[in-house]
């Protein structure tokens, strides 16, 4: 797991798989369920730390073929917050201003981890 450098979403993270896998169907039954079980832990953990309205869950693979989940928390406040996170311009999602100062991004690092391992 790894929270973005890119905070226009506060407490979007990524999780990657251990294996490289193209496909969830391509895992082995039981490492399949314990990565599925895992986003779930990391989703509830973003959840608890960071308050969002909704959380969006994404596994494409179209650009970068390894088996990974992008995590977007919703806020009431996002621009057009009602539309899918990837009809938002990339330009201002992954502009300057998005990206925390190191201090901020270890502080939401730090949230994370804590809310993380608070029921494991």
């Amino acid at each position: 797991m790894v929270i973005g450098d890119h905070q226009f979403f506060r407490g979007y993270t990524l999780l990657l798989c251990k294996e490289h896998k193209t496909e969830l169907h391509e895992l082995k039954p039981d490492f399949r369920k314990a990565f599925l079980w895992e986003m779930s832990e990391v989703a509830a953990a973003i959840y608890r730390a960071f308050h969002p309205e909704k959380l969006n869950y994404e596994l494409l693979g179209n650009t970068d073929s390894h088996l990974h989940w992008h995590l977007f928390p919703r806020y009431k406040n996002d621009p057009e917050p009602k539309k899918p996170v990837w009809s938002i311009d990339k330009s201002i999602c992954f502009a300057e201003s998005a990206k925390p100062s190191s201090e901020k991004l270890e502080n939401l690092k730090d949230t994370l981890r804590k809310q993380l391992h608070r029921f494991n």
